[in-house]
């Protein structure tokens, strides 16, 4: 905790946009809304920045706590420098840090973690404990670690259907797509893909329906509750991120490969069209304010607004460099970066807004 970084740099940056944003993002803050139905040529954005640590990876927003967690482990094996972060969405300061269980006493290997979600129903944060092949369970009240979860092969992302009670990731090496009860911590339900390595992983909670990237072969792995046979969906060359429109009907693909966002008519299961971000688009994320996509391009630095109705880039924003996740709640999006800048090599969190 005392060597975190709190203090909040402050950019504002224009691109060409047509824009209308939320009212308010978390916990009240306030956002500039534009009139509905009014266009502007600019649309400027307010980046705040800070410095939270080594080793960030990603975050999950809690509405029920108004907090983000990000996960953070530095090096690799045995890991000894690891933590669960509790930060204020408004301060971007670190509210407190949680250590995850210690491995071995003899090299000191801690349970790194590296993917995160809320169960805000159950008042938990799921992790992805990548290296160990598992995940895990913190009270979010607590920050007490509940439970380990081993037999998922190097799982990158897990996602939280609240409405079903079920926690889905994916095994990287095993073409594992894979579902815990979140009140049991249980395993619930499990379907391969010979060849695949699927990697992040989100969920539509209206219909229960799954969806993987596929790095490997360039597609969507769709998962529905009532069949244990996967659809596969092209969506381009090197997809290692997936995000959903508002309405469920268009996935976001972040195609790592070819450095670009690929929108996808799901009832069809075609690709409607390819937008070019950034070098090495990494994570993805859908603004159901807006309907616009944030895409996180990690070889570039940057994060780009994406209009996908138009296929238009509105902007693309400095975000640290190896920018690495980023996640929207109520208009406003969250951007960590493994920048590992300094003397201390920290990284940090980057707070989009929309202004005008």
């Amino acid at each position: 905790m005392s060597r975190t970084r709190s203090t909040i740099r402050r950019r504002v940056l224009l691109a060409a946009a047509i824009t209308a944003t939320c009212a308010l993002g978390p916990a009240g803050i306030a956002m500039a809304a534009a009139p509905a139905q009014v266009h502007t040529l600019q649309a400027s954005y307010t980046v705040d920045s800070a410095q939270l640590g080594q080793g960030l990876y990603q975050s999950a927003y809690s509405a029920r706590n108004n907090v983000l967690w990000v996960t953070s482990s530095v090096g690799y094996p045995p890991v000894t420098k690891t933590q669960l972060l509790k930060v204020d969405p408004a301060t971007l300061k670190v509210k407190a840090a949680y250590t995850p269980p210690l491995k071995d006493e003899a090299t000191g290997a801690r349970e790194a973690v590296y993917g995160v979600a809320v169960d805000d129903v159950h008042n938990t944060v799921w992790t992805t404990n990548t290296l160990d092949n598992s995940l895990a369970v913190y009270s979010q009240r607590t920050g007490e670690h509940l439970a380990t979860l081993p037999g998922v092969k190097h799982a990158r992302d897990v996602v939280v259907d609240q409405q079903r009670n079920l926690a889905w990731t994916a095994g990287l090496e095993d073409g594992s797509i894979v579902a815990f009860d979140t009140r049991t911590y249980q395993e619930k339900k499990r379907v391969t893909v010979t060849g695949a390595t699927p990697a992040g992983v989100t969920v539509d909670e209206r219909t229960g329906t799954v969806y993987a990237a596929d790095l490997t072969n360039g597609q969507l792995i769709e998962v529905s509750p009532a069949s244990s046979t996967p659809r596969l969906i092209p969506a381009g060359k090197g997809t290692i991120d997936v995000a959903l429109s508002a309405d469920g009907r268009t996935a976001y693909a972040a195609n790592q490969a070819s450095g670009s966002l690929a929108v996808i008519d799901l009832r069809a299961g075609v690709v409607q069209k390819e937008i070019a971000t950034g070098a090495g688009a990494l994570a993805v994320a859908t603004d159901a304010c807006t309907g616009n996509v944030f895409v996180a391009n990690r070889e570039s630095g940057t994060t780009s607004v994406v209009d996908p109705r138009k296929g238009l880039v509105l902007a693309n924003l400095a975000t640290g460099a190896n920018t690495d996740h980023v996640v929207i709640t109520r208009g406003t999006a969250y951007v960590v970066d493994k920048a590992a800048v300094g003397a201390e090599a920290m990284d940090s969190i980057h707070r989009i807004r929309a202004t005008g």
